[in-house]
């Protein structure tokens, strides 16, 4: 039988509208020299994706609505997938640079999914400089989380420029399918009647934690209430760390959206940022949020819209493995923590994204990650949808939840290739809402570089590639603040060893690698777990 969608991933589904749009993204950017005539074709990756399928779930399900809207839908799995649709090619004009690679992009990010048909789209795009090609991937987020994503990834991607043998599946499954129509009004119906109790159930559990929920925690009260209800809570729990009171302020990118977006990219070194985190006993998310805090103050202050009060800044954390229940449901939820624009002290700049974001991990260490799906299921599916926009509508013009979205993401440190295509860069994209506002920054780290994808509004921040210049200035700005690292203490020189003839060398190699294993089996074990180690994606 066919899985249901879940009620937190129905809301990816709920709020979508023509502007409000809900799939995540990935662009990956190739060198296809090393291939058989220098070229990735369509029919490369067609052909690819054929025989990985059924390491891709996501890339066979489909949408089955259930009549009347009286329930959430259900996913059930094509016998045959159209990769004729699915999967498109195109050139860019010259001259094929970044710029015009983003603007193009851009264009594909701001088009809704056929819900018709499973929730995703590859385009292959040409003409870029330098013979090089990239691979656009967009995938529904009701389909897919930051950690299940990988999948999608994985059923293209290598570890070694030889695309690996993937064992065909022992047995043909027969696909699932959805229910008959009747049998889904009467589950429906079941869940109506049931709603009443699990609000109860919902009240119980989430009460005490109204004050993380996004729009809900800029109610008046909300946080007194949380506070007032975890004080008389009593028992063995242990109390949650108080957050501040957030106020989002308005900014040029806060309100309704347009249906129109516009994205830039860049890569950074790791290793620079690892020196910068060690240098300040920070993490390597500190210093990535507070070059992002450094970024937009710089934009604000440019444009003289530099609010007095610090961003709120929306960040998916995931729950995999704290709620895993084996479904092929999202385990992510949203947290939100101040974003330090209004510091100008760039060395206290960081220190104080440090605290935020100590804080935020202590609250989530000592919170449940089952309420939030909790929380959507409480409402009646047949209201969820209304309930979602309405929300939106009103949270746009009245009170934003936050004002951007950031994301960082860490992924495989070693080169990815695709039908021998070596992955020169990946760049994550994800979506702007009218409630979390026109800015979306997610960064996805790979082999030794932080890829930086952002993803705007239009109308509202006409200029993206200033974001990405001033991220490059707060990097360097932070070298240059951080202490150089201490040099290595040289080792005091060891007395020399009898020299060892050739054959004794050899001899005692051979020794080695005897010990180790058979080299044969030591090169395929190692080649198998590079191969079913998936690579992270962009989040959600």
């Amino acid at each position: 039988m066919a899985q249901q969608v879940s009620a937190f991933d129905a809301q990816f589904l709920n709020f979508e509208t023509g502007t409000n749009l809900a799939h995540i993204a990935a662009l990956t950017i190739l060198d296809p020299s090393g291939r058989p005539g220098g070229a990735l074709t369509r029919e490369d990756l067609i052909a690819l994706l054929k025989r990985r399928l059924h390491l891709a779930p996501p890339l066979r399900r489909r949408l089955v609505e259930v009549p009347f809207g009286l329930d959430h839908p259900y996913w059930a799995e094509d016998r045959e997938v159209d990769f004729d649709y699915h999967v498109r090619d195109l050139a860019l004009p010259p001259p094929g640079d970044d710029h015009k690679l983003a603007e193009q992009v851009a264009r594909l990010h701001g088009a809704r999914l056929d819900r018709g048909r499973p929730l995703w789209e590859i385009y292959l795009i040409h003409g870029l400089a330098e013979g090089r090609v990239a691979i656009y991937t967009k995938v529904h987020h009701a389909a897919v989380d930051g950690v299940t994503g990988a999948e999608v990834l994985a059923a293209v991607m290598d570890f070694e420029p030889e695309p690996a043998d993937v064992p065909a599946p022992e047995a043909a499954a027969e696909p699932q399918e959805a229910p008959d129509a009747l049998e889904m009004l009467i589950r429906g119906v079941a869940r109506v009647l049931d709603n009443p109790f699990a609000l109860l159930r919902f009240v119980a559990e989430a009460m005490p934690r109204l004050d993380e929920v996004p729009f809900v925690a800029q109610l008046p009260g909300a946080g007194l209430v949380s506070r007032f209800v975890r004080g008389i809570g009593g028992g063995d729990a242990e109390p949650l760390p108080e957050l501040p009171r957030m106020v989002v302020p308005r900014t040029p990118f806060s309100g309704p959206i347009s249906r129109h977006r516009r994205f830039a990219f860049g890569q950074l070194p790791l290793d620079e940022v690892k020196r910068i985190k060690n240098a300040f006993g920070v993490t390597v998310n500190d210093v990535v949020m507070a070059m992002c805090a450094t970024a937009l103050r710089r934009w604000l202050a440019k444009r003289d819209e530099l609010p007095r009060q610090p961003l709120v800044a929306g960040i998916p954390v995931s729950t995999r493995g704290q709620a895993a229940n084996g479904s092929a449901a999202n385990e992510v939820m949203l947290t939100m923590t101040t974003l330090p624009t209004d510091v100008a002290d760039p060395r206290d700049r960081l220190l104080s994204v440090n605290r935020s974001m100590r804080l935020v991990k202590e609250r989530l260490a000592a919170a449940p990650a089952a309420w939030l799906l909790e929380f959507s299921q409480a409402m009646p599916a047949a209201l969820s949808a209304l309930a979602a926009r309405s929300a939106f509508r009103i949270a746009s013009r009245a009170a934003p939840a936050m004002n951007l979205l950031v994301s960082n993401v860490p992924g495989p440190q070693t080169p990815l290739y695709v039908y021998g295509a070596r992955v020169l860069a990946l760049y994550p994209m994800s979506v702007i809402t009218d409630v979390s506002g026109g800015i979306n920054i997610t960064v996805f780290s790979y082999d030794g570089r932080l890829g930086f994808g952002i993803v705007t509004d239009r109308d509202m921040v006409p200029d993206v590639w200033d974001l990405i210049d001033y991220l490059r200035d707060s990097l360097a700005e932070y070298g240059t603040l951080a202490p150089p690292a201490e040099p290595a203490t040289a080792k005091p020189a060891r007395p020399a060893k009898p020299r060892r003839t050739a054959k004794a060398g050899a001899a005692a190699a051979r020794g080695a690698r005897a010990a180790e294993g058979p080299p044969q089996e030591q090169g395929t074990a190692a080649k198998r777990r590079r191969t079913r180690k998936p690579p992270e994606p962009p989040p959600g």
